[in-house]
């Protein structure tokens, strides 16, 4: 596919899907042409990328973890990691950190949520809840 049908299919736009290539996280196949062209497997990539850049790990970082991603989705255990330096691992250490503390804010959140909406479903006379009731059950980082 080429890089538009990508984008479409992604919701990334190709001028940062030239990006991701530039800095080494994205491979498209080049035509004798020069064209970029992309296999099925690179949408999944896309996605990955997007995921890790929300979870808040740099292009550095994601560049260093995608052939250890890849390995352990592939589940081939002949992929080696690539070594990184002392401070990149640093750095991994406090992003898993806060992956940690954000997934356990989502589940607290998820819980009073629910919590919220089983009282509303059993307390059918009360009037309909404020935006203000939902907010204030909300935990915030």
């Amino acid at each position: 596919m080429k890089i538009g049908e990508l984008a479409a299919r992604t919701g990334v736009a190709p001028r940062l899907l030239r990006y991701y290539e530039q800095v080494g996280i994205l491979t498209p196949w080049r035509s004798p042409n020069g064209y970029r062209s992309y296999g099925e497997p690179a949408v999944e990539r896309v996605l990955q990328i997007r995921e890790l850049l929300e979870a808040g790990l740099t292009t550095d970082m994601i560049r260093e973890v995608l052939p250890c991603l890849d390995a352990h989705t592939d589940q081939q255990e002949t992929r080696t990691c690539p070594d990184i330096d002392v401070a990149e691992l640093d750095g991994l250490r406090r992003q898993l950190a806060s992956i940690r503390r954000r997934i356990d804010v989502l589940q607290r959140n998820e819980r009073a949520i629910e919590a919220y909406l089983r009282v509303r479903a059993e307390d059918t006379t009360a009037p309909p809840a404020e935006a203000a009731d939902v907010v204030a059950l909300v935990v915030r980082t």
